[in-house]
């Protein structure tokens, strides 16, 4: 019966149906204790299935299995692989453990054996989540040159994994992303086993959507989503599929299939508890918010936070929604401060323009603005181009020149149509309607706002589309002579609203709106802003 059991386990195992191989292999090690080659087996499919902490004990008995048959290269790797898996299941001094166990083992082994070069990788990526780059990328290419000398495909995977990401840090964004699609072609080929390709598949998607590069991480999701329906029963991989798939169909427009992928997401990577699953639950609750349910957006990012994900800059634009701008204003700050490099920084970046010009902070919105600009001039990034273009015409408009708002505003709206990301179109077009009326061509704005109520119609948002039927319904009469931007200063002074308040509402510095204001009284011929209010009034601007 044992026999008949491996022998399906290791059937199962060949056809990579984990579940099956996982069940088989352990019926057959109760009924008599499994070789060093099944038990590696059976702790593959242990880890596939998300059982981490019983997958690095049965690569720490398969270490020891083949060390009693003198098989002293596989005994290492085996211990490797058990201190890997614990590094990432949060046990990194067990983890350590084991790596002191593979060295010691491989000092009977070949001096230039194999394993030496897997126990670079551990020391590189230490060095890598410290900043000390330069380091990381010397272990990473020490890591390479064993792989080459001894042809093992699993080492150079996550060597050039290391190289290729490394680079990305260090500012060669195009050589460390040709780098990965080179090990992701090894992967996709079917060379790499199954661990490290999930790592890989993971990591590069992950490294495409730090640096933005959303066509690349759409054409790799898609290679990970086929990899991972041959294996209907992964968990770890297949629930980091789901999450980059939500991402892609947010960017796109897709928005109720975003949130069931980010839902099934959290759910397949809630039991047993994955790495993941803050990242998840973040990506959950930014659908949410965007679809205007956002009490449960806020218990989202409150849980993701829980779980180790940094909430922002989601919660602070829900901060925003909710009329906590204070407070949002504030996290931007700290998040901002905080950012270790430059592409953590154009993360948070373009949450701090909107949030620091809703507040009223012209000036620190536009060194935001600004240093989003410098980022983006050193990169060659549809993505990063189009963000920053964006910034910068909120920004000028918010100046007070809308002219040279227009030209960035059009600019940020091609890059956005060409990538695809209607949402970002919609915003474009609603500034861009706003740039337009402050220049006095009404039917040019009505035209952008009506095709940004439209785009969020369609994509079910909203909060924007509030916003923006609100801005169609202020079409400017012009009595007395003023300008399309001194009739809104005008209908927001008749509500009450103090300068500081106008200038938050219509995107203007303080400065901007007092000169609008003494215009409005000179045209008018008022001697305060009690007269402006009971004119707009007699006049029905309100």
């Amino acid at each position: 019966m044992s026999v008949q059991l491996l022998d399906q386990g290791r059937a199962s195992f060949a056809q990579q149906r984990w579940t099956e191989a996982y069940a088989r292999l352990t019926a057959a090690d109760r009924a008599d204790p499994l070789s060093a080659d099944d038990l590696a087996r059976l702790a593959t499919a242990a880890v596939l299935l998300a059982r981490d902490v019983e997958g690095s004990d049965l690569f720490g008995r398969a270490h020891h299995a083949y060390l009693e048959q003198g098989d002293v290269e596989d005994a290492a790797r085996c211990a490797f692989w058990a201190g890997m898996i614990l590094v990432g299941h949060g046990g990194p001094a067990q983890g350590n453990g084991w790596f002191a166990r593979a060295a010691r083992v491989a000092e009977d082994g070949p001096a230039d054996g194999v394993i030496r070069g897997y126990l670079r990788l551990p020391e590189a990526l230490r060095a890598m989540r410290t900043g000390a780059y330069a380091e990381a990328l010397e272990g990473f290419v020490a890591a390479r040159e064993v792989g080459l000398r001894w042809r093992d495909p699993d080492l150079l995977a996550l060597a050039r994994l290391g190289i290729g990401g490394t680079r990305v840090l260090l500012g060669s964004l195009a050589e460390g992303s040709a780098l990965l699609d080179e090990v992701m072609v090894d992967v996709t080929a079917g060379q790499v086993s199954e661990i490290p390709s999930g790592i890989v598949y993971c990591a590069v998607i992950g490294v495409c959507r730090e640096t933005f590069d959303l066509p690349r991480a759409r054409e790799w999701t898609a290679a990970l989503s086929r990899w991972c329906e041959r294996q209907p029963d992964l968990v770890p991989f297949r629930g980091e599929c789901l999450i980059n798939r939500a991402h892609i169909m947010l960017a796109h427009g897709d928005w109720p299939d975003a949130l069931a992928e980010a839902e099934r997401a959290v759910e397949r990577l809630t039991d047993p508890p994955q790495p993941e699953l803050g990242r998840a639950v973040y990506q959950q609750a930014e659908i949410l918010r965007l679809l205007g349910r956002l009490d449960e957006a806020e218990t989202a990012y409150l849980r993701a936070n829980q779980l180790g994900e940094e909430p922002q800059p989601g919660l602070a634009l829900l901060r925003v929604e909710q009329g906590r701008v204070q407070d949002a204003a504030v996290a931007v700050r700290r998040v901002l401060d905080g950012a270790p490099h430059s592409l953590a920084r154009c993360r948070v970046l373009p949450a701090v323009v909107e949030v620091l010009l809703t507040a009223g902070d012209v000036r620190q919105a536009r060194r935001a603005a600004g240093e989003l600009a410098d980022m983006a001039a050193r990169r060659d990034n549809p993505w990063l181009h189009a963000v920053a273009a964006g910034a910068d015409g909120t920004v000028l408009l918010a100046e007070g020149r809308p002219d040279a708002a227009l030209a960035e505003l059009r600019r940020a709206w091609g890059l956005w149509q060409d990538l695809g990301v209607p949402y970002e179109a919609a915003r474009t077009r609603a500034a861009m309607g706003k740039a337009y009326r402050a220049t006095g061509d009404e039917d040019a704005a009505q035209l952008e706002l009506d095709a940004a109520r439209w785009a969020f119609a369609q994509l079910g948002a909203p909060q924007d589309l509030t916003r923006v039927e609100a801005l169609s319904r202020q079409a400017p009469l012009a009595p007395g002579g003023l300008t399309p931007r001194e009739v809104e200063v005008l209908r927001l002074v008749a509500t009450g609203r103090t300068n500081r308040a106008i200038a938050a509402e219509l995107f203007l510095s303080e400065k901007t709106v007092a000169r609008h204001l003494s215009n409005i009284f000179t045209k008018l011929d008022l001697p305060s802003r009690a007269a402006a209010t009971a004119y707009a009034y007699e006049r029905h601007l309100v």
